[in-house]
């Protein structure tokens, strides 16, 4: 028996050293956006990864097309220097193996650190890009308040550790500065950033700027606008498995994802280039089918574990709220910030458009008299934004309609209050420092 056991070893031992088999193919067509590989097309399926060997370095790149005559391969590189008849071969699956020590950290969409502080230690357990989202009924419930220190978001969409909140708007109206504001809250654990398609400049101004004093127990995930759209698709997922390995081990999570819609774009360059048509203004139909997979994966994790609260900023375009990618994000969260133009132009920020703006989830928060105080103050806003013609025309007679008279006197004291810039410092009671404000 005991010469049976060293046997097994032996061989066991000697198994190590001999490389492992790898299943090639050929590559026989090279395009701009993608290349095909023919040999592989048995031994793949989507969403695997390929790999060709060029200058001492592996390149990958993503399987989005397998037919009987080959594969189609998106690579994760902007430009990938193939050549008819080189050699590919898979690579199996990406994942990533988070650690605790990984807080303080940056890193790109593969996991490969960039902020120059040496290798990331590997976790024990791998997590994968692609999770499915916890079964609905074993999900935890959702009844926590949780205290951004934005006012205005604190007092007509306030949050729920758990939440998944949309912040809607076009560009240059302030979504990146009010998610910066979020970054700042101490109500969290840890803080998962994903950076997509964002300027190459603005990633050091959030790190040393926003985020600073929360850096150490941040994680941030960073996609360029420069890098290919394998990149900018591979990034929130890399956010969210990092996310979902500090949810697991019982840690509050803040997930702030800026912005969906950079994501909705290279996920739209990937699905054209594996032949799927374009259905709705360019987007092909698997865009619609993977955003809510995505958004799924945040919220209350199961009984035992812990939870991710997710901000995403939606960029929409040409300031169209019925936009496609934005109406179908809108459907899927628990609520929605919307930022106003009309409102960055008066000068006011956060831009925050009251009136268009919801949480699902806000009844868990409020008392009984502070949700009547806040839909008193709506209406109250409501009528002051809807007389705001008239008024200017001369047709308003103080005295002549007391509720009027009241959104008049008030309202523009209400609008001061929630004034709020992203160097001022956090609200901790915002129903007092309403009424001190009014007062």
């Amino acid at each position: 028996m005991n010469a049976l056991v060293r046997l097994q070893a032996a061989v066991e031992s000697a198994l190590e050293d001999v490389p492992p088999l790898r299943v090639g193919g050929t590559v026989r067509e090279v395009t701009p956006t993608f290349f095909r590989v023919s040999g592989l097309s048995s031994h793949l399926r989507l969403g695997d990864r390929v790999g060709i060997d060029h200058e001492g370095r592996t390149r990958i790149g993503e399987v989005v097309r397998v037919d009987d005559a080959g594969a189609s391969i998106k690579p994760f590189d902007e430009r990938v220097p193939v050549g008819i008849g080189e050699s590919a071969y898979r690579v199996g699956t990406l994942g990533l193996s988070p650690d605790p020590s990984w807080k303080g950290r940056v890193i790109n969409a593969l996991g490969v650190p960039l902020d120059g502080a040496g290798l990331l230690p590997r976790g024990t357990k791998r997590m994968p890009m692609d999770a499915e989202p916890p079964p609905a009924m074993l999900r935890q419930r959702i009844d926590k308040p949780v205290k951004t220190g934005v006012r205005v978001v604190d007092l007509f969409t306030p949050m729920c550790l758990g939440q998944r909140m949309g912040i809607f708007a076009g560009s240059g109206v302030g979504k990146s500065t009010l998610l910066s504001m979020l970054a700042r809250s101490a109500s969290f654990d840890t803080i998962v950033v994903g950076l997509v398609g964002e300027r190459g400049r603005e990633v050091r101004e959030f790190l040393e700027g926003p985020l600073a004093s929360n850096l150490h127990r941040s994680v941030v995930v960073v996609s360029t606008s420069d890098e290919s759209p394998m990149m900018r698709r591979l990034a929130p997922q890399s956010a969210l498995a990092v996310a979902e390995y500090f949810r697991d081990q019982g840690e509050s999570v803040l997930l702030i994802l800026d912005s969906v819609t950079r994501y909705a774009h290279a996920a739209r360059d990937v699905a054209l280039a594996a032949g799927e048509p374009a259905v709705a203004r360019g987007y092909a139909p698997s865009v619609f089918s993977t955003l809510p997979k995505l958004l799924e994966r945040a919220g209350p994790g199961p009984e035992g574990t812990g939870n991710i609260t997710a901000v995403f900023s939606v960029l929409v375009d040409g300031d169209d709220h019925n936009d496609p990618v934005a109406d179908a994000i809108r459907g899927t969260l628990d609520g929605h910030i919307v930022l106003d133009r009309a409102i960055a132009d008066q000068g006011r920020f956060p831009a925050v458009n009251v009136l268009g703006s919801i949480s699902r989830l806000a009844d868990h928060v409020w008392s009984k008299d502070e949700r009547d105080l806040v839909r008193r103050l709506k209406s109250m806003i409501a009528r002051f934004e809807d007389t705001r013609d008239l008024r200017l025309m001369g047709g308003y007679q103080a005295g002549s309609d007391a509720e009027l008279d009241q959104a008049v006197q008030l309202v523009p004291k209400i609008y001061d209050a929630l004034r709020q810039y992203s160097d001022a410092a956090p609200s901790i009671d915002c129903f007092t420092e309403l009424a001190q404000a009014i007062r």
